[in-house]
């Protein structure tokens, strides 16, 4: 399970008392460990490609930053839903990743370079009609050169998915300070385009949406057993006396796959 917003007590304990309305039973084929790893991006994925966006065959979606353990278990829902997926990656190592795997997507654009153009690229790859869904990883919301080298190379601006997005295409977002002006409300307005907001905590902030929320909880772990193959992007398990620095590296963005604290 996940820990509700109002938990008083810490994940990180030997015991610890949670209402049943939290928790779903662990299937016997899946380990603990890849529970662990997967509940959480397998919950967010769920939330933004089957509440948010209604994802199914034919449609196409474009996952941000792939290679990330959100974005690993984001692509592998839409392909099992039977949608034509493009991903991004952030380098050589994440394109390989993203290459290796099955069934393998129908493109992969490597942005680390600062050189590609991921709107053109998306265009291109959909025969100019655009994509039906788009998960970002965040997005520029100004082109100022003050910003950082890494995020101008790396993330997109808001004019760049807006461009991309097809007719009544979804954009889902994890930019909790996303702007919009008038004239990139009238570009989504033209193609009746939709924005929405990708928060895994909305199914703990309303008693009426618990039975949702266990059903979600319930398939991210169902998932990664040998039937549906979730492959999460997992670390090595952590000892619990490593925790302290293992959290501190998730806090700062230093780790790429999702860390696990095996007691």
């Amino acid at each position: 399970g996940i820990l509700p917003l109002d938990s008083e007590e810490s994940g990180l304990c030997e015991v610890i008392l949670v209402h049943e309305h939290y928790l779903v039973h662990k299937p016997e084929k899946v380990c603990w460990v890849e529970a662990a790893g997967t509940v959480r991006d397998g919950v967010r994925a769920y939330t933004a490609l089957h509440y948010l966006s209604q994802v199914s065959p034919g449609k196409t979606v474009l996952v941000m930053d792939g290679a990330s353990p959100f974005g690993t278990i984001a692509i592998q829902l839409a392909q099992h839903r039977g949608a034509k997926v493009i991903s991004t990656a952030h380098s050589l190592e994440d394109k390989q990743y993203l290459e290796r795997l099955r069934p393998p997507m129908a493109r992969v654009i490597d942005v680390s370079s600062g050189k590609t153009d991921v709107a053109e690229s998306c265009l291109e790859e959909t025969g100019g009609l655009g994509v039906d869904i788009v998960l970002d990883a965040g997005v520029r919301l100004y082109s100022r050169e003050d910003e950082p080298a890494l995020k101008r190379q790396l993330l997109p601006h808001k004019h760049d998915i807006i461009t991309l997005l097809g007719i009544a295409g979804h954009w889902i977002t994890t930019e909790k300070h996303l702007q919009l002006d008038p004239p990139d409300s009238h570009s989504l307005f033209l193609k009746g385009a939709t924005v929405s907001f990708l928060n895994d905590e909305i199914w703990n902030l309303s008693n009426i949406q618990q039975g949702k929320y266990l059903y979600i909880l319930l398939m991210a772990i169902l998932h990664t057993n040998d039937l549906l193959c979730f492959r999460p992007q997992l670390d090595e398990p952590i000892p619990f006396y490593e925790a302290k620095v293992s959290m501190e590296m998730v806090q700062k963005n230093q780790a790429r796959k999702r860390q696990v604290i095996q007691f």
